[in-house]
């Protein structure tokens, strides 16, 4: 049975729970990280040198790096629907993962952190609100992806390209700040929202 390390408000460990709720496969989850410990201990930093979550083990494979588990479990169990069989369109989906992590995430995680995890008195508003400004740029970069009718980034049918972005776009919409109307990013969100496994893990309370 596939075992997954990480905590339930960890947003790297809701794109795998997402998924693997989403493909109804069974699974077991630890909490790890934070408050609950584990990521220090010896037996955990030999599967993830990184001390970080999520881990998972699938029948003695161990693998990290959420973008990586994505991947390999729609891979493994989605091949033609999450993990696209086309190579264009596969190619389409891992662009939209990495460009989450090297242009969503350094401007969504501090903003969340200063935000939702920092008190207020410790707070530097100058960067938040440029991170904000930024956010709502790309904000703006997706809504245009999504302007020419398509339903998901990557076509008619959502992708694993969803995912990352998918659990970003939540937080942002939850944090108490300003923000453009984009419709056509708002209708995906929507779509994403309508989905009983994004609501089971994704749109939690943010902490």
């Amino acid at each position: 049975m596939l075992k997954i390390w990480g905590r339930s408000n960890s947003i790297n460990v809701q794109k795998v729970m997402w998924l693997v709720t989403e493909l109804q496969l069974p699974h077991t989850r630890t909490d790890a990280g934070l408050q609950f410990g584990t990521v220090n201990e010896e037996w955990y930093r030999a599967m993830n040198p990184n001390g970080r979550v999520p881990t998972i083990d699938d029948e003695g494979f161990i693998l990290w790096e959420s973008n990586a588990v994505v991947r390999y479990i729609a891979g493994k169990h989605a091949a033609g629907s999450w993990w696209p069989q086309d190579m264009q369109v596969r190619a389409d989906a891992d662009r939209w993962m990495d460009w989450c992590t090297t242009t969503i995430a350094p401007v969504m995680t501090p903003l969340f952190w200063g935000l939702i995890r920092t008190p207020v008195e410790k707070r530097d508003p100058v960067a938040l609100e440029a991170h904000r400004k930024e956010m709502d740029r790309l904000a703006g970069v997706l809504d245009a992806r999504l302007a020419d009718g398509r339903a998901w980034l990557c076509g008619d049918t959502p992708t694993m390209g969803d995912i990352p972005i998918g659990c970003f776009v939540y937080r942002w919409y939850g944090l108490p700040i300003e923000r453009a109307e984009w419709p056509h990013l708002r209708d995906w969100y929507e779509r994403l929202a309508a989905r009983p496994a994004f609501r089971e893990h994704v749109m939690l309370p943010l902490t």
